[in-house]
C-alpha cells in the first residue's frame, strides 16, 4: 500500500507500492520485467495480477511491455466473502475500504500526484534544454523578417500610403499571438496545479468496480461501485464525474483478494501507439521475443508473420537484431507494412512473400524463429504443423532458438503425435511453477531467461533420441497463456544437433 509520503519535485520513495493486471499465463513476464527494468521490489503475484515496490518515475514505468494496465496500490486485503453473512454486512465491510484508513487513500493521491508534476517538470526542463538553439533560430528568422517586412511596409507606404492599416493589422496578428501565448501557459499552469500536493478536496473522481467469484453472484459491480463512491465523497469531500474525472478508482472484489487502485495512464500499456493494425496480442508477442534472448547481431525470422506484430515488438525493444518476416498472403503482408511504417522500422524488418515450407534461405542461417502458428476456424493445419517444423529446424543453426505460440490442439498433437519419439515438456511448464532468473541487456533493458533444472538438462542428455521428434529440437520451456476465450502454450526449443542426425 502507498503508506510513505513524497515531497514535491522528488521521485516517489521506495515505498510507492504498484500493481499490474496481466494475461492468464504472462505473471512470470511480468514479475522478472519489473525486477530488470524497475529494480522492483517485494515483487508477488496473483491470478492476473504483479504487486511490486518501486521509486522509478512514469518515464520508465510507461516502459513495461508485458503488462496490460499499471495501477497504484491503495488497498491490497483479504477476499470479503458473501457466505453466511447479509448483504447489509457485506456493504458494511465495503465502505470499510474507506472509512477505516482513509490515510491510505491520501497518501496514495500524494503519490500520484507527485509522479505527475515530476512528468510536468520533466518535459518544461525537456523544452527549456532545447529553446536556445530555437530561441537563436527564432531570433535570427525574426530579424530577417522584420528586415523584409519594414522593406515592404515602405513600398506599400510610397505606393498606396496604407502602411497604417498594415500596422493596425499586425497589432491585431500580434495581440491574438499574446493571448495564445497566455493560453499555453494557463494550460500549463493547470496541468501543474493538478499534478501539485496542494488541497485534495478540489479532486473529481469516478470508480470502476470488477465482482467475481462469491460476491459477484450477490452483488453487481454497478452496487459495489455506488457504495464505494457514496463513502468517498462523504469521508474526502470529493466530487463524482463519470466523463472527464481528475482520478479514477479502480476495485477488484474476487475470492482470492480486494484490490483498489488508482490507474497510472488512462491509455492501458498493451495499447501500442506505434501498431496501426492490431494482430497478436502485443503482451504476448513481447513475451514471446523476450524468450529468444536476442542479441547484437542476431537473425531473427518470423516465417508466418501474419501482421508483423512479434517483429515490431522484438525489434522496438531490441533494435540491434536483424529482423526477417514472411508470408504467403498479400493481405497480411500489407498489413505488416503499414505497421512497420507507422513503427518507423522500414529499415529494421525486411519483408518476404514465400511460402513457411519452402523458406529461400540456406540450411542453419537463421540465429531465431519466432512465430505464432495460425489456428482457430480460420486455420486449419493439422499435420501439416510438422512439415512446417521440419522446414524451420532445417534453416535454424546448430544451438539457436526456435520460440512458437500453439494451440492447445498443437501442442497435444506434438506431445502424443510422435509416439515414443514425442518431446516432454520440461517439470515447471505451468506460471506458478516456472523458474525465471533475471537477466539484463548490456544496455539495461529487460530480458527473459528460464532456468532448467540440472536434472532436465541431464534428462536432455541420456534420452536426447527419445526427445527429437523432428531430429534436433529440444523443448526447454514451456507456458500455458490466455488469449481471451482460447487458451495457447508459447513453446521454447534448442537445436541440439544438426539436421538429420
Amino acid at each position: 500500500m502507498a503508506t510513505a509520503r513524497a515531497g514535491p519535485g522528488s521521485l516517489p520513495v521506495p515505498g510507492a507500492r504498484f500493481f499490474c493486471t496481466a494475461g492468464r499465463g504472462l505473471e512470470p513476464f511480468v514479475m522478472q520485467e519489473v525486477r530488470a527494468r524497475l529494480a522492483a521490489t517485494q515483487v508477488e503475484c496473483t491470478s492476473g495480477k504483479v504487486f511490486f515496490t518501486t521509486c522509478s518515475d512514469l518515464n520508465m514505468l510507461k516502459k513495461l511491455k508485458s503488462a496490460e494496465r499499471l495501477f497504484l496500490l491503495i488497498k491490497k486485503q483479504f477476499p470479503l466473502t458473501a457466505s453466511s453473512v447479509t448483504k447489509g454486512k457485506i456493504l458494511n465491510k465495503v465502505q470499510r475500504l474507506i472509512n477505516d484508513d482513509p490515510q491510505s487513500w491520501l497518501d496514495a493521491i500524494s503519490v500520484w500526484k507527485n509522479l505527475l508534476e515530476l512528468d510536468v517538470n520533466r518535459e518544461e526542463l525537456s523544452q527549456s534544454v532545447a529553446n536556445p538553439l530555437k530561441r537563436k533560430q527564432g531570433e535570427d528568422e525574426s530579424i530577417i523578417a522584420k528586415k523584409l517586412k519594414t522593406e515592404e511596409m515602405q513600398r506599400v507606404e510610397e505606393s498606396h500610403g496604407e502602411c497604417q492599416l498594415e500596422e493596425d493589422r499586425q497589432g491585431q496578428r500580434d495581440a491574438t499571438d499574446e493571448r495564445e501565448k497566455a493560453g499555453e501557459g494557463d494550460t500549463r499552469k493547470e496541468v501543474k496545479e493538478a499534478a501539485g500536493t496542494g488541497s485534495q478536496k478540489d479532486l473529481t473522481f469516478r470508480v470502476s468496480c470488477r465482482c467475481s467469484g462469491s460476491i459477484g453472484k450477490v452483488f453487481t459491480a454497478q452496487e459495489i461501485g455506488r457504495v464505494i463512491g457514496i463513502a468517498v465523497m462523504k469521508q474526502f469531500g470529493w466530487k463524482a464525474d463519470l466523463r472527464n474525472p481528475d482520478v479514477e478508482i479502480f476495485v477488484h472484489l474476487n475470492d482470492i483478494y480486494t484490490v483498489v487502485g488508482i490507474p497510472v495512464f488512462r491509455v492501458p500499456l498493451a495499447s501500442r501507439t506505434y501498431i496501426r493494425t492490431a494482430g497478436l496480442r502485443s503482451t504476448i508477442a513481447w513475451a514471446m521475443a523476450s524468450l529468444a534472448e536476442i542479441k547484437v547481431g542476431t537473425f531473427v525470422l518470423d516465417p508466418m508473420c501474419g501482421l508483423g506484430t512479434i517483429l515490431l515488438e522484438a525489434a522496438k525493444e531490441w533494435p540491434e537484431g536483424y529482423y526477417v518476416g514472411a508470408d504467403v498472403s498479400d493481405s497480411q503482408l500489407l498489413g505488416a507494412s503499414d505497421n512497420l511504417k507507422s513503427a518507423g522500422l522500414n529499415d529494421k524488418i525486411e519483408l518476404l512473400k514465400v511460402s513457411v515450407i519452402e523458406l529461400p534461405l540456406p540450411s542453419e542461417s537463421v540465429d531465431i524463429i519466432i512465430s505464432d502458428i495460425p489456428f482457430g476456424k480460420k486455420f486449419k493445419l493439422g499435420k501439416d504443423i510438422k512439415t512446417i517444423l521440419q522446414e524451420m529446424e532445417r534453416v535454424l543453426h546448430v544451438g539457436g532458438t526456435l520460440v512458437l505460440l500453439l494451440s492447445e490442439d498443437h501442442h497435444k498433437l506434438l506431445i502424443d503425435g510422435g509416439g515414443s519419439h514425442a518431446p516432454s515438456v520440461p517439470k515447471g511448464t505451468h506460471a506458478d511453477e516456472c523458474e525465471v532468473k533475471q537477466c539484463l541487456t548490456p544496455d539495461g533493458k529487460a530480458a527473459i531467461s528460464e532456468k532448467v533444472t540440472a536434472a532436465h538438462e541431464t534428462g536432455n542428455q541420456e534420452h536426447s533420441d527419445k526427445l527429437l521428434p523432428f531430429g534436433s529440437l529440444v523443448p526447454v520451456r514451456c507456458y500455458k497463456v490466455s488469449l481471451g476465450k482460447t487458451n495457447a502454450f508459447i513453446c521454447k526449443y534448442k537445436k541440439s544437433s544438426h539436421s538429420g542426425l
